[in-house]
């Protein structure tokens, strides 16, 4: 998981970098920020982010999120090396 608005460096940035070499462009980024800005979503899905979601600002609502999200990529989400046992 990845925060856009990270005190001291972009997030974009971030993401740039992770998938910008063979050893890491694999490794899956969620997006998770309080941005809503278009142009963040377009350029996270330039940058192959997996997936970008909008934190909610009520702690409840952040808390189901998050546990939605990871019952999600244990449970749901199938890997590369998953597939190749198919």
């Amino acid at each position: 998981m990845l925060d856009l608005k990270l005190p001291k460096v972009d997030g974009l940035q971030i993401l740039r970098e992770i998938k910008s070499t063979e050893a890491t462009k694999a490794i899956p980024v969620v997006i998770l920020t309080s941005s809503q800005e278009e142009r963040d979503i377009v350029e996270s899905y330039k940058l192959v982010a997996n997936s970008y979601i909008v934190k909610p600002v009520n702690v409840e609502s952040f808390a189901k999120a998050i546990t939605e999200l990871g019952l999600y990529w244990l449970l749901l989400n199938q890997t590369q090396v998953a597939n190749r046992n198919i």
